[in-house]
């Protein structure tokens, strides 16, 4: 079979990477970071099963799949959610043929979704896609968890998932996106409580990380951990925050998780 994954963070991508790379069955598979990239993909290399993330920047998963049942002249894929929201959509799938697997989640369970998905025909396929149109316009749309940051005379909001960083300065925090920063009056402290559950850890005492933008960690000469992000600043992760990397990924593979001594 033929898979393509759709997941905006890179150790989603790497962690399904290294799953169907295990697989006998698996034909060929491929990457994409976002729902555009994925359909520019899919017009000269049509996939069996599509890994899909339903909350992407831009084009959102659920948009995806509405796109791809008006396009007749693709083969439709077999469809499986892998998404960290549950609530009453996974009644919904499982009643359906599309399959939904949630984040934080495990080789087994990954493995039996595509096992079920490579049996259906392209007639049911394509008939299972229009079906879960009708289902997907009934789900909620996670609503950003947005930040606001007082910029001299004016009041910017941010969305969390949008940052990369954030490191004291004194009794500031600075904010550090993409392109961009801002300076706020706040403790890190602070700042850690209120990121936390949105993907955010500490490595350090002055230092939070969004682990959707931690490209690798890297050791160093004297053994220390060095954590780089996307924007390609590396931080180094001290000791009494090492455990704390446990975080970066659903499951480890061929490496043993970080211990704090």
């Amino acid at each position: 079979m033929r898979v393509l994954v759709v997941d905006d963070e890179p150790l989603t991508r790497t962690a399904l990477a290294n799953l169907l790379s295990q697989r006998t069955d698996v034909e060929k598979f491929q990457m994409a970071e976002d729902a555009e990239q994925a359909l520019a993909a899919l017009r000269t290399s049509p996939c069996d099963v599509l890994l899909l993330d339903i909350h992407m920047p831009g084009m959102s998963g659920l948009q995806m799949v509405e796109q791809l049942s008006r396009q007749d002249h693709l083969p439709a894929p077999a469809v499986v959610f892998i998404t960290a929201y549950q609530e009453y959509a996974v009644e919904a799938f499982e009643k359906r043929a599309v399959d939904y697997v949630l984040k934080p989640f495990v080789p087994r369970r990954v493995h039996e979704a595509l096992d079920v998905a490579i049996q259906r025909s392209h007639q049911e396929r394509a008939t299972r896609l229009l079906d879960l149109v009708g289902t997907l316009k009934l789900l909620p749309e996670r609503t950003p968890t947005r930040i606001a940051v007082k910029d001299r005379t004016r009041v910017v909001f941010i969305d969390a998932a949008e940052l990369i960083s954030v490191e004291a300065q004194g009794n500031y925090v600075l904010l550090q996106q993409k392109t961009g920063s801002y300076l706020l009056r706040e403790t890190i402290s602070e700042i850690a409580d209120k990121l936390g559950p949105h993907g955010f850890i500490r490595i350090h005492r002055s230092v939070l990380v969004n682990v959707a933008f931690v490209d690798a960690i890297e050791t160093d000469h004297d053994g220390d951990y060095l954590l780089r992000t996307s924007s390609g600043k590396q931080y180094r992760v001290t000791r009494t925050y090492r455990e704390n990397l446990k975080g970066l990924a659903q499951f480890w593979i061929g490496t043993d998780r970080f211990a704090s001594n």
